[in-house]
């Protein structure tokens, strides 16, 4: 019996090693021969010839190396020597053997270098000697497969996923849908791995399909059902009339085979499907690959309501990395600098507490955390491992070469996820990862380490983490680390039910909050981590670290739960190798219990969203995620406010007329309406929303406020607006929009300037450094996109305009999707102004002439509008430059020697913020009652 890829890849790591020092052709190559060919289970002698005499095309004699008829010439070379000389001597020899006897492959060596030709095909295969274990196949000729043709060896990546998804689609269109369809997905996905990575005698997959099923794909199901059933039986319950082809699969276990499915019927087309995924090599494939397969066979709505984002490994990285795998590369980097007697014994005891760690993810998707995490400790394990046995006796070497040498294994990992196929495809990740360290160690150390048939199993639930207790699982108390990739779901995208949990979990009262569906996760794990010490490592929407749900959310966190932020990545662009990846931006949140927190915190912060992250470390971090070290309370959230606490005074949303449409004309509608009722031409205002504001363009609203009810009776067509407006409120499900009938000529919101005003737009792209404000001028009418600053100055404008404002509202500001949107309550009224404002000690005199540069660098291009002006790209230099310099003379405003970053600038604001809230938080403060005395009678 011929022996496995595996036990081949094995031997030949062990003999690169013992040759690894070879140089001298003569005293050597024979011996190197000879052991080569024991690397595939052969005896040289019973094969290829030594020193073979042949008469060559010039009628001189020579002496081939190695000859093996028909099969293989090898001309050897002393180590360096020159490898074509060597390739144009046994191409000589070639032409002078008869034809039945020429070889098909021609191999060159110096016994470091390989040079392997495929003559019949024109192919080369070249490597060094320690990489023969990864180019074994290369020499299936001498196992007797030289007439297989091989597939390309394509790496499996995201199109290996994307032809999953085709026969998902295929075989979901022919009716077989639902847990069947997705059980027998992982199936095939399993079968695909095992046949490129050793668990299975390498291509007996697709040999099985390609010649024993037919080519119109009818026997394709009941075959294959068959071979499952054939994996999931041991072999000494098999029947001893088994069909040969499926006696050759190994009995697999695990439960990934035990449930009897139904049989699909494949048609060509499906069967082609089939083909298409067998014919990439599967052997390379990263775990990443496995969410990227679910994403692309999920449905897209499905997958927007689930809120599901799958992760590249490098993203996994950054939470794995600070949150365990740090510490643990530290400790072990300290066992290896130690000389002492007691090393060994101790580098073992910290291999034995790698197998006791324990790892959660109570969002595991298809198990890409637990995957990468697995693989990382098992890299480190193997580390130890060379270090343990490093000048290990040997009376010691029995134990390190038992079956036991790895203690780290897949039953270490819980994880729960609300949808079975990834559930299942999460067990058969973690499966074939383990097979994979298995192959590293078993060349690692010569000799088979497989945990085939398979007897542990990762611990998957399939459950609502949200509805479930997760110490019925794993006990907190026995729990390491919780991580994970949650759901994301914004609060206005949740369906009904994820809004109930959210609220039910936050208990935030009657307001409920506005919470994303991700602080839900965050919220279980504060309070799962009370009974135990395990440490929290999430990847989050960047806006739980924004907006108006840090004050909902981080309270809880800090007071209810006593956790600490113990690292954390600031916001960076997500990546994902998956079909109708999500555009989104993230951050990384590290979190401790109180009791336990380490005293430096790690913070990543990345220049640019996409590059590498700069880490820092701090005494303490603050919920915006930046250094907090010099607040009074690193805790300290920034609250809506319903006045400026800063000395600014009143900002104001525009109007907002509830009205149906009914009020509101673009220049078609005007023109319409005006040839109907050319009398209403003077109610006609302007209309300027953010829109009209950034981008140009015309409306004009109906302003009936005023106007005399005699006006109105000659004015039919307004008439019949008004009762429409009267109509549309009186219809509504809101008791104060119904209300608001009894007024149909006023808006909701008011605001009909009479004096210039500063408009800001509610929402600005968040590719713009500044928010784009400009001045209008009646009869304008704002709409309730603009936010309206009366009687503003240049002073006003200079500061709203700054670098520092820009700042303190891209961190403390939330986002409608990924724009700024522009809070009053939370931007506006907290934003800190420089000290001395308030009490008009300040020269700002001298902001106004850098204002009206930019004002003035603006009016240069009178054909551009906002937009054009603001977009990063195309922004006029002399434009550019006024900002800076007005930016300039704002920092120094705060601090004489200004600021080098925008994290300065915010660190430094919200040190004035806490300053700027202290005195109003001692005012609200309830006072202590008097104790009252009673005095006694006389």
């Amino acid at each position: 019996m011929r022996p496995s890829w595996n036990d081949i890849r094995i031997r030949a790591a062990g003999f690169a090693n013992d040759w690894k020092d070879a140089y001298y052709e003569k005293g050597e190559a024979q011996t190197f021969y000879n052991e080569l060919f024991e690397v595939f289970g052969l005896r040289r002698r019973d094969f290829g010839l030594f020193e073979e005499y042949v008469k060559r095309l010039n009628n001189k004699g020579g002496f081939i190396d190695l000859f093996w008829p028909n099969t293989l010439i090898a001309e050897h070379k002393s180590r360096g020597g020159n490898l074509e000389e060597a390739r144009k001597q046994a191409v000589d020899y070639c032409m002078g053997l008869a034809a039945d006897e020429r070889p098909r492959f021609l191999l060159t060596c110096d016994f470091q270098n390989f040079v392997l030709r495929d003559l019949s095909k024109g192919e080369i295969t070249r490597f060094q000697l320690a990489e023969l274990a990864r180019h074994v196949e290369a020499f299936s000729f001498m196992l007797g497969l030289q007439e297989r043709v091989y597939r390309d060896q394509d790496p499996a990546n995201v199109r290996a996923s994307e032809l999953v998804g085709a026969l998902h689609d295929a075989m979901e269109a022919s009716g077989y849908r639902g847990h069947d369809l997705e059980r027998y997905l992982v199936r095939i996905v399993f079968c695909l791995f095992a046949d490129d990575t050793g668990i299975f005698d390498r291509d007996i997959f697709l040999f099985f399909i390609e010649t024993r099923t037919r080519p119109d794909g009818l026997d394709t199901g009941p075959l294959l059902n068959r071979l499952f059933q054939v994996l999931n039986t041991p072999d000494d319950e098999r029947s001893n009339t088994l069909d040969e082809d499926l006696a050759l699969f190994p009995y697999i276990n695990g439960d990934l085979f035990a449930e009897t499915l139904p049989i699909p019927d494949f048609d060509l087309g499906m069967r082609e499907a089939l083909l298409g995924v067998c014919k990439f090599d599967w052997s390379n494939i990263s775990p990443a690959i496995f969410g990227t397969l679910f994403q692309s066979v999920m449905d897209p709505k499905q997958r927007r309501v689930q809120g599901g984002h799958y992760t590249v490994e490098k993203n996994i990285l950054k939470v794995i990395d600070p949150l365990f795998m740090d510490d643990l590369r530290a400790e072990f980097e300290r066992l290896t600098k130690r000389k002492d007697s007691r090393r060994r014994a101790d580098r073992q005891k910290f291999q034995q507490k790698l197998g006791t760690l324990r790892f959660f993810d109570p969002a595991c998707g298809c198990g890409n955390f637990l995957v990468v995490a697995y693989r990382e400790l098992r890299e480190l394990e193997l580390d130890v491992i060379r270090a343990i046995r490093t000048n290990t006796t040997k009376e010691n070497q029995q134990e390190l070469d038992a079956a036991t040498l790895s203690v780290v294994d897949v039953d270490q990992f819980y994880g729960i996820e609300i949808n079975e196929f990834p559930v299942r495809i999460a067990e058969a990740a973690m499966w074939m990862m383990d097979h994979m360290m298995n192959n590293q160690l078993s060349t690692e150390f010569g000799q088979t380490y497989a945990r085939i048939p398979l007897n542990t199993s990762p611990n998957i639930l399939h459950a609502d983490a949200l509805e479930t207790d997760w110490s019925e699982l794993l006990s907190p108390a026995d729990c390491s680390f919780v991580l994970g990739n949650p759901p994301f779901g914004g609060a206005k995208t949740q369906t009904a039910a994820q809004r109930a949990q959210v609220r039910r979990i936050a208990a935030l009262g009657k307001s409920g909050g506005t919470l994303d569906y991700v602080a839900a996760w965050f919220l279980k794990a504060g309070e799962y981590a009370q009974a135990g010490n395990a440490r929290i490592g999430f990847v989050a929407t960047n806006s739980i670290t924004q907006g108006e749900q840090v004050a909902q959310l981080w309270p809880i966190l800090f007071e209810r739960y006593k956790l600490e932020n113990a690292f954390a990545h600031r916001t960076f662009a997500w990546e994902s190798n998956a079909r109708g990846k999500a555009h989104v931006h993230v951050v990384v949140l590290g979190m401790d219990r109180r009791e336990q927190a380490r005293t430096e915190k790690r913070l990543f912060d990345y220049r640019d969203a996409k590059g590498d992250p700069e880490e820092t470390r701090h005494k303490a971090l603050s919920p915006y995620l930046f250094d907090a070290s010099g607040a009074m309370n690193p805790h300290l959230v920034v609250r809506e406010e319903g006045r400026p606490i800063n000395a600014l005074q009143g900002l104001i949303i525009g109007s907002k007329p509830i009205d149906g449409g009914n009020y509101i004309f673009d220049p078609a509608a005007r023109k319409s309406f005006l040839l109907d009722e050319p009398g209403a031409e003077p109610f006609l205002q302007p209309y300027i929303g953010a829109r009209e504001l950034l981008q140009g363009g015309q409306r004009w609203i109906l302003a009936l406020q005023d106007v005399p009810p005699a006006a109105l009776t000659v004015l039919p067509h307004v008439r019949k607006r008004i009762v429409a407006v009267r109509n549309y409120r009186l219809e509504s499900k809101s008791e104060s929009t119904r209300e608001l009938a009894a007024t149909p000529r006023l808006y909701h919101v008011n605001v009909i300037p009479s004096n210039r005003f500063l408009a800001i737009p509610e929402t600005s792209s968040e590719r713009r450094e500044y928010v784009p404000m400009d001045w209008l001028k009646p009869p304008a009418i704002p709409s309730n996109a603009i936010r309206v600053l009366e009687n503003a100055s240049l002073v006003d404008f200079a500061l709203l305009t700054s670098a520092m404002h820009m700042t303190w509202l891209r961190h403390i500001g939330g986002r409608l999707k990924s724009d700024y949107r522009y809070s009053i309550g939370l931007v506006y009224n907290t934003f800190p102004t420089p000290p001395g404002y308030a009490t008009g000690s300040l020269n700002l005199a001298k902001l106004e002439p850098l204002a009206q540069a930019v004002l003035d660098a603006r009016a240069q291009e009178p054909n551009s509008t906002l937009a054009n002006l603001y977009n990063p790209v195309l922004m006029p230099p002399d434009l550019r430059k006024a900002h800076q310099a007005l930016d300039k003379a704002v920092d120094r405003l705060y601090r004489p020697a200004g600021f080098n970053s925008e994290r300065e600038r915010v660190e430094h604001l919200f040190r004035l913020y806490e300053h700027m809230r202290g005195p109003l938080d001692s005012a609200m403060k309830p006072k202590p009652k008097q104790r009252r005395v009673r005095r006694k009678k006389k």
